[in-house]
C-alpha cells in the first residue's frame, strides 16, 4: 500500500504522544528529551495541531494502514525580517518503516508546503554530525551543509554536533517535488499552532 502523508491533526486521536517515540530510540537527534516533552499533557500536544490563521508550525505524519510510521514538522519564521527562512524539524522514520521512501515523502511534502508560501526563500534544518543516511537524504533533496555546530546537544554527559543545513527553494525550479500541476500543494494549506 502506498504510504499517505497528511497534516498530523490526525496523529493524536487516541495515539499519544507521537514525538517522544523518536525522543527515546534516537535521544542524539532530537533537541527536546523526553523528559522535557513525556510528561506534557495531551491537551499540550493538541494545541501545537489546533488550526489556525497565523499558525507558526505544521506537522506532517505518514501512515501506512493507518499507523503512524514517521513525522516531519515545518515551523515557519513569524519575524518580519527573518519571514522568508522556514524551518524542517523533528523529523522521524519509526526502525520498522525506514528504507520505504517514507522520509523523502516527507521531506517531499515540507518543500512543497514551504514553497506554497510565496514568501519562503529557503528551508533550514539541522541533522545531528555523523548521521550520513539522513545527510544523504537531504543533500538528495536540495539542501546544502553551511556549518557545524559543536557541542549543540546534550544527550547525558556526551554531546554532539549539528550539521546545519538549507535548500534553497528557487534552485528547485523546474523540480516537481510535492506540487501538482497547478503548484498548488496536494494538502490542505491549513496550518496548525
Amino acid at each position: 500500500m502506498e504510504p499517505a502523508v497528511r497534516p498530523s491533526r490526525y496523529l493524536i486521536k487516541s495515539k499519544g504522544k507521537p514525538i517522544t517515540k523518536g525522543e527515546r530510540a534516537h535521544p542524539d537527534s532530537f533537541t527536546s528529551s523526553v523528559a522535557e516533552r513525556g510528561d506534557l499533557p495531551l491537551s499540550w500536544w493538541e494545541g501545537r495541531l489546533t488550526e489556525g490563521t497565523i499558525a507558526s508550525e505544521m506537522v506532517f505524519g505518514a501512515f501506512i494502514h493507518d499507523e503512524l510510521a514517521g513525522v516531519a514538522g515545518l515551523s515557519f519564521e513569524v519575524r518580519e525580517k527573518a519571514k522568508h527562512k522556514v524551518r524542517l524539524f523533528g523529523m522521524y522514520v519509526r526502525d520498522s518503516f525506514q528504507k520505504q521512501g517514507l522520509g523523502r515523502k516527507l521531506i517531499d511534502e515540507v518543500i512543497c508546503q514551504a514553497r506554497s508560501c510565496s514568501d519562503t526563500k529557503i528551508i533550514q534544518l539541522t541533522v545531528t554530525a555523523g548521521n550520513a543516511p539522513a545527510q544523504r537524504l537531504y543533500e538528495s533533496s536540495g539542501f546544502v551543509p553551511f556549518g557545524i555546530e559543536p557541542f549543540a546537544v546534550r544527550v547525558g554527559a556526551a554531546y554532539v554536533s549539528k550539521v546545519h543545513m538549507w535548500c534553497n527553494l528557487s534552485l528547485l525550479v523546474g523540480s516537481s517535488v510535492g506540487l501538482s500541476e497547478t503548484g498548488k500543494s496536494r494538502l490542505s494549506e491549513s496550518r496548525y499552532k
